[in-house]
């Protein structure tokens, strides 16, 4: 018998791609049941050429489930935890409700697919910044030790959302036509414009975002020295992140290594034409399922530093395609 599975926030931008990704995993699924909130409830979906009309999710929508792939925020996966586990249907969820929890996994498959085996009902899917780079960066790390990372990101309005994605549309045909516009979803002008990530500012300075992937990376490659400093930026860019990341290392790091290791690693891409003076952009990883990365030179200020360009798809890797890999290493 197949895999009963739910998709909490199946009307949302990552739920819409996590249905994709299904119809193109590895995991059999027998039941495919879409739950969203009271007000998309009755909508339809379309899952393998089968239409399926949306439910509200409620704390009886996990009953006879194995899995259920959450995006409906964090306050939905914390109201809604308790009903799934206690009916022994396995969380995986995209939100940061639990990420930092002890005792709740932070899985990338690439990364560290053994944490995934400990859960006890609920797996978290790391922030997207934080999957992308490590994707790319934990090859590399298994050689030669990373003692430190600097990541300056270019963020999509994919990561706010549908909505986001919609006013970045709306914003940019405004600007064009020289139409007045006002933004509702982000707090400033997006078209021809780029801002400092708008999650809440920290104590220390940093925003939101930038300490998950402080403390994101901490918590899977299980080491609290690394030291991570990030300035996340929003562009406007539709669905994909661009990091440019810059790595010390506990040892002096080949080039041609790095390139070697990255062009072995599961789901990275390595993507360039130093001769045209042409990398990895977020049309290459658009609706693509790996990491892009290259454009690997030494950091002439400091030994044992290498400097990595690296893009993904905020949508899949970033969300969907992560959760669902999640799914299969578990349950496949």
């Amino acid at each position: 018998m197949g895999l009963r599975v739910a998709v909490a926030g199946a009307t949302g931008a990552v739920g819409v791609e996590m249905l994709k990704v299904l119809e193109r995993s590895s995991l059999n699924v027998d039941e495919l049941h879409l739950l969203a909130s009271s007000r998309s409830a009755g909508k339809t979906m379309t899952f393998k050429g089968e239409e399926l009309t949306v439910k509200e999710l409620t704390e009886d929508s996990f009953a006879g489930l194995d899995l259920a792939l959450f995006s409906a925020g964090g306050s939905i996966s914390k109201k809604f935890r308790q009903a799934c586990v206690d009916a022994g249907c396995l969380m995986v969820d995209n939100s940061s409700a639990f990420r930092m929890e002890e005792g709740v996994p932070l899985v990338v498959p690439e990364v560290n697919p053994d944490a995934a085996k400990q859960h006890q009902g609920v797996i978290a899917n790391p922030n997207c910044t934080t999957i992308i780079m490590l994707t790319a960066l934990a090859p590399l790390h298994r050689v030669n030790p990373i003692k430190r990372i600097h990541a300056a990101t270019y963020q999509a309005a994919s990561g706010a959302g549908q909505a986001a994605m919609e006013e970045l549309y709306n914003g940019t045909r405004a600007y064009l036509n020289e139409e007045s516009f006002t933004p509702e979803v982000l707090p400033f002008p997006y078209a021809f414009n780029l801002f400092p990530h708008n999650s809440p500012l920290q104590e220390n300075g940093y925003c939101e975002e930038e300490m998950k992937m402080v403390n994101e990376t901490h918590k899977m490659l299980e080491d609290q020295s690394i030291k991570v400093h990030a300035t996340c930026v929003r562009v406007p860019v539709l669905r994909t992140h661009a990091e440019a990341l810059n790595i010390e290392f506990t040892n002096e790091m080949d080039i041609d290594e790095a390139y070697a290791l990255l062009k072995g690693a599961p789901g990275v891409q390595v993507l360039e034409d130093r001769e045209s003076n042409r990398w990895a952009m977020p049309i290459d990883a658009s609706e693509q399922y790996d990491v892009y990365a290259g454009r690997i030179r030494k950091d002439i200020s400091q030994d044992k530093t290498l400097d990595l360009w690296v893009v993904g798809d905020q949508l899949l890797k970033g969300a969907a395609l992560n959760a669902v890999q999640i799914a299969e290493l578990v349950l496949g």
